[in-house]
């Protein structure tokens, strides 16, 4: 039997696995990061980082009383603003971009913000987005423009906007309030930072697909460089960059209760992050509706923008806001006034508390038994969670060998029909299984996932990772990030399953895609924060909650990415199946799920990154690991622990995303793409 890359790095793997574990007791640093082994990194970053904050303190305090300006203006202006005409402003939009559909989903929208009672508050909340988001798209279109005319750059650009994207929000909080101080403008600025990476990334990929006829074109009309530029390249690349408006507005959008947490600032996402930590459900349900609702009605018309629609007739759009200023005459009521559905947040209180009260036996068990039987045990291993409280007996050392002999008869017997490395992977699961997550030697880790990146691409990629995990080590903060390893990769796992599965589903039948697009386009929309109400609702503070919370928010990738792949087979593959007399089944297992095996991995990719995005925010109803030390330090101001916690999840989101992608592009050589 000839030995794949894959076959050795598993053997590899599983032999330094047995040696840690027979040698545990003898050799106690190869199971244990030696605290002697550890720098005092985050002093050395809370001074060094400190010291050079503090001469740009003053800069940064004027940058503030600037950047206050333009955002107290704007919010005194939606303030006071009559209501009528912030209505037919934004239904007048709607139907110049997509008729009367898109007017009666702004009417609707902002009709529901009025009556929610969260008027004011949500006004506050689009001042932060409007002054936010053109700082974003004019930073990340002068960087995109940046990498484009030179392409030195380009490489070292990309590796920016992916360290912008992989770390956490909180993290660079921290550094920012040092700068900016308490208030509503380091949560414009932490916005928007955090909503450039996507205009940067379009900017440069639609100004790459420009045609090659279209830039000869421009050259020929003798014009500089900088009139090519933006005169014939940037409009030529508009649909693309349009997109990242798009989703740098959602970005933006998604920040509001995230600076909320340090701006203080009386807007719709305080009025959420106030709610939730009182327990007021109802309340928190339907604030985060607002947002809800912001976000779909943003998501609309600026995508509407970036596809090349008609505009509806104008004169329209004039008679509606004509007839907005008549209304702001007529009907003088005051939106603080308008409580309309007070009596709906105090029925999902009372609906939620006699749901909870009448079935807290089986809410209890559902968590209790998706902690004691599969959260639990991955997390600490079957030797410490099987306990008689909960399983019904005690763990014994001689179940350990039980294990290990199952799993290597399992592993023998896949062995001998030749597929060494999916043998030895059980191996190596049973020995993640028995001794659980966050107590894995680290040596075993490390040579681990320094042969899945040998495997997946390669020299390069493995000493990326060893260098990557040997800075979480010398940095102190390897057992929180085996702590948020476990959650998030359970997390991966149960999203890879069910969403793969619901995928599969959706590429099978239309009815079911029917049902599954619209719940996908609406979870894509929801801001982070928000899911944490529904778990809290049922689940109230654990990791079981933030288990959920992350599943909710990274599964919508997989499912359809999934559906995208196996859907999209080339028709001449599908054709010879057929021929061959190929039952759907076959179709389906010899064709469609090998071509789509790269898209099923980008999917997996995307659900890798959402799932460390949601890992932070879930901190704040009860997980451990580095997100809970992203957050503490961000309440502590702690710089030091802020940014290494940070860096250390971004290093873990980058090893998983270059492993995935090497092995899609691996897929991709394979079939030929």
């Amino acid at each position: 039997m000839s030995m794949t890359r894959g076959a050795w790095a598993a053997l590899v793997t599983l032999i330094v696995g047995v040696f840690c574990l027979s040698f545990e007791s003898q050799l106690a640093w190869l199971i244990k990061w030696p605290a002697a082994w550890v720098f005092p990194v985050h002093d050395w970053i809370s001074s060094g980082l400190g010291l050079v904050l503090g001469w740009f303190k003053p800069l940064a305090r004027g940058l503030s009383w600037l950047l206050s300006i333009p955002m107290d203006g704007v919010g005194w202006i939606l303030g006071e603003t009559p209501w009528p005409i912030i209505i037919a402003a934004v239904t007048a939009l709607g139907w110049r971009l997509g008729g009367w559909k898109m007017a009666a989903l702004g009417a609707v929208g902002f009709g529901f913000v009025l009556v929610s009672g969260y008027w004011a508050q949500s006004m506050r909340t689009l001042a932060l987005v409007f002054v936010s988001v053109p700082l974003a798209l004019l930073m990340g279109m002068a960087i995109g423009i940046l990498a484009y005319e030179n392409p030195r750059l380009k490489s070292a650009v990309n590796v920016v906007l992916d360290v912008m994207q992989t770390v956490p929000t909180f993290a660079y909080l921290t550094p920012l309030l040092f700068l900016f101080g308490f208030g509503p403008v380091v949560g414009l600025v932490a916005s928007a930072i955090y909503a450039a990476p996507p205009m940067a990334r379009n900017t440069l990929l639609g100004l790459e697909r420009v045609e090659h006829d279209i830039r000869e074109a421009a050259i020929m009309s003798g014009g500089t460089r900088r009139q090519q530029l933006f005169l014939v390249e940037i409009p030529a690349a508009a649909t693309q960059i349009m997109v990242g408006v798009n989703q740098s507005l959602m970005a933006a959008l998604s920040m509001v209760i995230i600076a909320a947490v340090i701006g203080g600032f009386d807007d719709i996402g305080w009025e959420v992050l106030l709610t939730m930590r009182k327990a007021w459900f109802g309340q928190a349900f339907l604030a985060g509706s607002v947002i809800v609702v912001f976000a779909i009605v943003i998501d609309r018309m600026s995508g509407a923008l970036a596809t090349q629609r008609k505009q509806y007739d104008a004169k329209v759009a004039y008679g509606l806001m004509a007839l907005g200023v008549v209304a702001a005459f007529v009907l003088r009521v005051d939106p603080a006034d308008i409580h309309w559905m007070d009596g709906i947040a105090a029925s999902v209180d009372a609906s939620v508390g006699s749901f909870t009260s009448s079935n807290g036996a089986a809410l209890d068990s559902i968590k209790n038994n998706a902690m004691f039987y599969g959260l639990l045990p991955l997390r600490i291993g079957l030797d410490q969670a099987v306990l008689p409280f909960t399983w019904g007996f005690m763990w014994q050392p001689a179940y350990s060998l039980y294990v290990f002999a199952g799993a290597g008869i399992l592993a023998g017997l896949i062995a001998l029909r030749g597929n060494l490395a999916a043998g030895v992977m059980v191996a190596i699961a049973a020995i993640i299984l028995e001794t659980g997550v966050a107590d894995l030697p680290w040596a075993f880790v490390l040579v681990g996932l320094a042969a899945l990146g040998w495997t997946s691409g390669g020299l390069k990629l493995a000493r990326l990772v060893v260098i990557l995990l040997l800075a979480i080590m010398l940095a102190g903060l390897w057992e929180r990030a085996l702590l948020s390893l476990y959650l998030s990769g359970a997390s991966v796992f149960a999203c890879a399953v069910i969403g793969g599965l619901l995928g599969l589903w959706a590429s099978v039948s239309r009815m079911a895609w029917a049902i599954l697009r619209p719940m996908c386009d609406l979870l894509q929309t929801i801001p982070l924060f928000v899911f944490l109400i529904p778990v809290l609702m049922f689940f109230q503070i654990g990791e079981f909650s933030a288990f959920l919370a992350i599943c909710m928010y990274a599964i919508v990738p997989m499912i359809r990415y999934t559906r995208h792949g196996l859907v999209t087979t080339p028709p001449d593959m599908v054709e010879a199946a057929t021929a061959s007399g190929a039952t759907t089944w076959q179709m389906l297992r010899e064709v469609r799920a090998p071509y789509a095996a790269p898209s099923i991995l980008l999917g997996l990719n995307q659900t890798i990154l959402y799932a460390f995005s949601m890992l932070v925010i879930a901190a704040l109803i009860g997980t451990t690991g580095l997100g809970q030390s992203i957050y503490l330090a961000l309440g502590q101001a702690d710089i030091g622990l802020g940014i290494s916690a940070g860096a250390a999840m971004a290093m873990l989101a980058l090893i998983a995303d270059r492993l995935v992608q090497g092995f899609a592009e691996k897929r991709r050589a394979a079939l030929g793409l």
